[in-house]
């Protein structure tokens, strides 16, 4: 399995998204301009230029049409995916740190950093189908609870919202009433900070990964905690197959830390555990720093990670992959 190197950012990768078709890859950066690349072989077809600051978080919509990004400038910006015209900003008071469209692409949720004196929130906006008709104001604010909210995502039919972040708890709200409906048990929940958020494919489980050095996969509408996953380190970015029983995890210290502690490349490798049994199943080395985003091709044949180190690594998974046995 000999990876594509994709370099086409300066500063840290921040986060990845396929779209539906797995045709199309994008990454963001701290480098202020989101890219798209071809998925198969790694070549990249365009940038989208006008934001002036990290671009911490993507989506596209499901006819890979539409991009929305979020942004540290204080912007969420719709895109044309083709053109890479902007359609519309959203102006907020915060960085904006997380988005997510919801299924049939009508509505996305947007979460805001504390930022000043304003604290953290989640935002429900209305898309518009035709961008000229498009409005700023929001369906629904959430005043947060304490702390980042690193991850906001659609619960199943998009009843839900489940946000995720620095205080640790998992919580599920109304997207309706924006009522808090449930919250993760404490006992079995993160410890520290949660990084990043993932749902399945059929979205009847997600898996979240913090800094406690561990991984945990729930039941969407229980929240009951189904299982968990120990490594050695930080847990910056978590995935899952689409295809088999598979949750990859990557992580590594924070980059202030790298100097000070062990040299060796393979702290920062993607980790493959089988998402059943709990057992770590093997590891994909390269990154020259912590691995800050992750994401799984639709088709689950392929998968991709962003590091600390401004690259994109591109991995087409080899046949024994599939018949990996435990």
């Amino acid at each position: 399995m000999r990876p594509i190197l994709m370099k086409g950012h300066e500063r840290p990768l921040t986060f990845l998204k396929y779209n539906r078709d797995g045709d199309l890859l994008f990454s963001c950066a701290k480098d202020h301009t989101p890219t798209v690349w071809f998925a198969d072989n790694g070549e990249r077809l365009g940038t989208y230029r006008g934001h002036n600051g990290a671009v911490w978080t993507c989506d596209v919509s499901r006819d890979s049409t539409r991009l929305i990004t979020g942004s540290a400038d204080q912007t969420v910006k719709l895109w044309n995916v083709q053109t890479g015209v902007q359609l519309y900003t959203f102006n907020f008071g915060s960085p904006a740190r997380s988005v997510d469209f919801s299924v049939g692409d009508k509505l996305a949720v947007i979460t805001t950093d504390p930022f000043m004196e304003l604290t953290s929130a989640i935002h429900v906006k209305r898309i518009a189908r035709d961008p000229t008709e498009q409005t700023e104001e929001s369906v629904l604010v959430i005043k947060g609870p304490q702390g980042r909210i690193n991850r906001a995502v659609w619960g199943p039919l998009n009843r839900t919202i489940i946000s995720a972040g620095e205080d640790a708890v998992i919580r599920i709200w109304d997207s309706e009433t924006g009522k808090l409906l449930r919250e993760a048990d404490k006992e079995s929940g993160h410890k520290k900070t949660i990084t990043s958020l993932a749902k399945s494919a059929d979205g009847s489980h997600f898996l979240t990964g913090s800094l406690d050095k561990s991984a945990k996969l729930w039941d969407t509408r229980t929240l009951t905690l189904i299982k968990t996953y120990v490594t050695e380190r930080p847990v910056n970015a978590v995935a899952m197959s689409p295809l088999l029983n598979h949750v990859v995890l990557g992580g590594g210290q924070d980059a202030s830390a790298v100097t000070t502690t062990d040299h060796r490349a393979g702290k920062f490798e993607a980790k493959f555990f089988d998402k059943i049994l709990q057992e770590e199943i093997g590891g994909v080395k390269g990154h020259f720093g912590p691995i800050n985003a992750l994401a799984f091709n639709p088709d689950g044949k392929s998968f991709s990670s962003g590091g600390e180190d401004g690259y994109v690594r591109l991995h087409h998974f080899d046949p024994d992959y599939f018949n990996i046995k435990i």
